[in-house]
């Protein structure tokens, strides 16, 4: 499947579920490139080159209906290297915002981090939970019924650092296969 559509705001890399403007809001993020669209194996910034990740819709629907919402937060070191631009990025993630928009699941918001550690330090990109906070502050997640979903380590540890549970799942499997995870 090919995806395309959205904004972004900060550093992109993985997807959110969130339940918005509510202090007791829901939320599970997912990381954007592993666990929305396939990893193939470098850098994906040309929206022909996006494929989803075999039962994400059917997971999300499913998560959606159990009271989550959705926001993407995703590193785009790529930017840094000058391998592709802030407007490759907004291409591929308005694909994947009208993709899953035109199958009933909103994205509320794609944060991502333009910079990577080869040209310096930063706070937003993971492991570090900057995103994630602004995200949480942002839509009134609540931490302690949220998810943050990812495919590497550092996706779990800038959870933890942000107080949100991580769900590790394996490099372009299906969410689905996680579903026992979520209340």
């Amino acid at each position: 499947m090919t995806l395309f559509t959205y904004q972004f705001r900060f550093c992109p890399d993985v997807l959110l579920l969130i339940l918005p403007y509510e202090p007791s809001a829901q939320s599970s993020f997912l990381r954007q490139r592993w666990c929305v669209n396939i990893d193939p194996g470098d850098y994906t910034y040309k929206v022909e080159k996006v494929d989803m990740v075999e039962g994400i819709v059917e997971a999300l629907r499913e998560l959606k209906k159990r009271g989550y919402e959705f926001i993407v937060i995703t590193n785009q070191g790529g930017i840094a290297k000058g391998l592709y631009s802030y407007d490759d990025v907004k291409a591929v993630n308005k694909a994947i915002t009208s993709f899953l928009g035109d199958r009933g699941i909103a994205i509320l918001d794609i944060y991502y981090c333009p910079h990577h550690t080869d040209y310096g330090k930063c706070l937003c990109r993971k492991p570090d939970s900057l995103l994630l906070e602004k995200a949480a502050a942002r839509y009134g997640v609540d931490k302690s019924k949220s998810y943050f979903v990812g495919d590497k380590q550092r996706d779990i540890d800038a959870g933890e650092k942000a107080g949100i549970e991580g769900v590790l799942i394996g490099v372009n499997e299906d969410l689905g296969n996680y579903l026992n995870r979520f209340c």
